[in-house]
This record gives C-alpha cells, sequence and structure tokens, in this order.
C-alpha cells in the first residue's frame, strides 16, 4: 500500500513523493520513471514467421522504456508510473513491415489508499513498423527518423507514449506540471518518421490519432483540460479517505469543468480520451452521494460518456 498525506495540495508531485516517502525509505536508490508492461500479441499472424522474433521484441520494448530515463527527476522505485502496453500485431508481409494496434493503460495511485485510478486506457489503431529480430530499437530524440524511418518508427511510438504518460501523470499532481513533457511528445510528432504505411503522426491521419492528442493538450486555448486533470485527481480522488464530500465536489467540479469544455470544443478528443475506463470509479464516488449530486452527475455524464449514460442513470439513480 502507498501512503499519502492530503496536506501537500499545492506541491508538485516530486514533493508530495519526497515527503511521504522521506521516512518509509532508507538509502537513495534510484529509479526511472515508467514501471512498464510491454505484452507483444500476434495470434493473426499466419505467416512463417519465427515466432521468437515477438519475444525478443516485447523484452526490447520493455528495456527501452523501464530502464531509459524521460526526466531529470529521481524517481524512487515505488514512485514508478505503473503502465501496460499491448502491441497486437495483426498483419506482416515479406518485407518484415508489422501492422496493428497498440492498447495503454496507466495507473495512477490514489492517496492514502491501495487503489490505482485509470489516468490513461487508449487504443492506438494506426500502428506500423518495420522490425528484424535483433534489431536495436532505441530511441534518439535527435535522430528520431533514424536510418531507416520504419524501422525508427516502433521507438517512435513508444518513447511519444512514454512523454505523454509522464506529462498527464505530472498535470495530475500539480497545476500544468506536465507542459515539459507534452513538449516532448510534440517534438517527437514534428520529427515523427515518414514512410509508405506510417500514419497517425499528421493532421490529415484522422481526427483521433497521436497528432491531435498531443495538440489538444499544449493547445493554450485548451488550457483548462489541464485544470480539469488536476481537480479530478488532487482535488477530487486524493481526498476520498478523509475527505468524502469534498472530493466528490472535486470530482463532480472536473466532470462540469469537461462539459463546459466540449461545449465550446466539440471537435476536440480530449474529453472522450479523459473518460476511457473511468465509469466504474465515477460511479463508486457517487454512489454515496446526495440525491442532488447524483442527478447533476447523470446529467453531465449523459453527455460525456454517451455510451455509458444509460448505465449511470440505473446505478445512481
Amino acid at each position: 500500500m502507498r501512503l499519502f498525506h492530503l496536506s501537500f495540495s499545492n506541491m508538485p508531485r516530486k514533493i508530495i513523493w519526497m515527503a511521504v516517502l522521506a521516512c518509509a525509505l532508507c538509502g537513495r536508490a534510484e529509479a526511472q520513471e515508467l514501471q512498464a508492461k510491454v505484452s507483444v500479441i500476434a495470434q493473426r499472424v499466419t505467416s512463417n514467421t519465427d515466432r521468437k522474433v515477438f519475444l525478443t521484441l516485447q523484452q526490447q520494448l520493455n528495456n527501452l522504456l523501464n530502464n531509459r530515463r524521460w526526466t531529470a527527476d529521481n524517481f524512487q522505485p515505488a514512485e514508478r508510473i505503473n503502465c501496460s502496453f499491448i502491441l497486437n500485431i495483426e498483419s506482416t508481409d515479406d518485407a518484415n513491415m508489422y501492422r496493428g494496434t497498440l492498447t495503454v493503460q496507466v495507473a495512477r495511485p490514489v492517496y492514502n489508499s491501495s487503489y490505482q485510478a485509470a489516468l490513461v486506457n487508449f487504443v492506438d489503431p494506426d500502428i506500423s513498423f518495420k522490425y528484424q529480430e535483433f534489431q536495436p530499437v532505441e530511441f534518439n530524440e535527435n535522430r528520431i527518423q533514424g536510418t531507416d524511418a520504419t524501422a525508427a518508427n516502433i521507438a517512435a511510438l513508444f518513447a511519444y507514449y512514454a512523454y505523454m504518460i509522464v506529462a498527464l501523470d505530472y498535470d495530475s499532481f500539480s497545476p500544468k506540471g506536465g507542459e515539459a513533457y507534452f513538449r516532448k511528445a510534440q517534438n517527437i510528432i514534428t520529427n515523427a518518421p515518414e514512410g509508405k504505411g506510417i500514419s497517425g503522426w499528421r493532421v490529415f491521419d484522422g481526427l483521433r490519432n497521436r497528432y491531435w492528442l498531443n495538440e489538444n493538450m499544449i493547445n493554450t486555448r485548451y488550457n483548462l483540460i489541464h485544470d480539469i486533470y488536476y481537480t479530478y485527481y488532487r482535488n477530487g480522488l486524493d481526498k476520498l479517505y478523509d475527505k468524502e464530500a469534498e472530493a466528490r465536489a472535486g470530482v463532480l467540479q472536473a466532470l462540469t469543468q469537461l462539459q463546459a469544455f466540449t461545449k465550446e470544443n466539440a471537435n476536440t478528443m480530449i474529453a472522450e480520451f479523459f473518460m476511457q475506463g473511468k465509469y466504474q470509479e465515477i460511479v463508486g464516488i457517487f454512489k454515496k452521494g446526495t440525491a442532488e449530486q447524483k442527478a447533476r452527475a447523470v446529467e453531465v455524464l449523459g453527455t460525456l460518456d454517451i455510451v455509458n449514460a444509460s448505465r449511470y442513470k440505473q446505478e445512481l439513480r
């Protein structure tokens, strides 16, 4: 269990963690930022490809995420951000090009509890890359395209999500705390690999891709979204242990802000991205709320999470 103290409400993520863990940990063991688990699934690949190649790729991707430093901060082992990646390879060809999807899930600890709240639950459908067994999977910020763009794309993809994960995690602990790492992800987009079959990096690749996710987080017109993340997690979930009514009000405030944001910015993807994986969590928060809070929550959630609108009505009546 991870223990926290709610009196640090305005402190940045690192200061909060350092204060909390100072008495619990002895020594100065340091670790990278991510506690990532990558799974490569290739059940749909029916060619004569040696299955060992997927295990090798899986190991290399785990090494990339868990052994690289993504920030200048020193993380204690207990601070690492829990995240999982499922790379589902759906097809391949004779040129060692692979295509599939990537599911990204990230959990954030809630103070004074063992509960892990959903921070990211996203499926990227535009995954394509070239890979040969034992080919190095390395990321160089100064040479993102590498010597072969199609081969470099797999490292660029995972580096992009590493920076976005760190940025969103930092945003949830301090106002606009992740800005520097959203910019790191933007740099990958700006210099992303280009080649046959590569997509998801550009403005014209669709309305729900890596480009637009990052754009929504760095566009100053959408600054409210950073407040929403902070309010939902720091002023909401983190207070559930001993200030339940205040926590519920904070979550409702964040959802109301998100509703207002989507009304003014109907074509953005961030509301859908934010709400993914939160149904059970939100129902649990409002189950003990007042009739007025439940009614307001159902009204707001009916516009934010249309797929589950009827379920909210059923659960929170």
